[in-house]
């Protein structure tokens, strides 16, 4: 009867672990919005490092013209944190780790 409870256990733990790695695609969306963010954090940065004034930014964001009525106040809200963070990365390092994060996070959620 154990041998029995433990095979049940184990295939119970392979299956559960096979369809939570199936679960975990990202939807091609979800990896356009961090794209997307990860390169607007990174342009952000550049601004910042470039000197250029949060008030600036803000307004060369009114300025741009966005695909989805979203855009817009998520790339005010991601300049806004960039700004406020004291980091002084190179635009490339802030892509990559804005995408990994995000990506990170969106795989979590499901």
């Amino acid at each position: 009867m154990r041998n029995v409870k433990i095979t049940l256990l184990a295939l119970a733990l392979a299956s559960g672990a096979a369809a939570a790695a199936q679960g975990k695609a990202l939807r091609e969306g979800d990896r356009y919005m961090c794209s997307w963010g990860a390169g607007t954090a990174a342009r952000a940065q550049e601004l910042k490092l470039a000197g250029v004034s949060l008030y600036a930014a803000r307004q060369k964001i009114q300025r741009y013209k966005f695909d989805k009525s979203w855009m817009r106040m998520m790339a005010m809200g991601i300049t806004e944190q960039t700004y406020d963070s004291p980091s002084r990365l190179k635009p490339a390092a802030v892509r990559s780790s804005f995408y990994e994060e995000c990506v990170r996070y969106k795989l979590a959620r499901k």
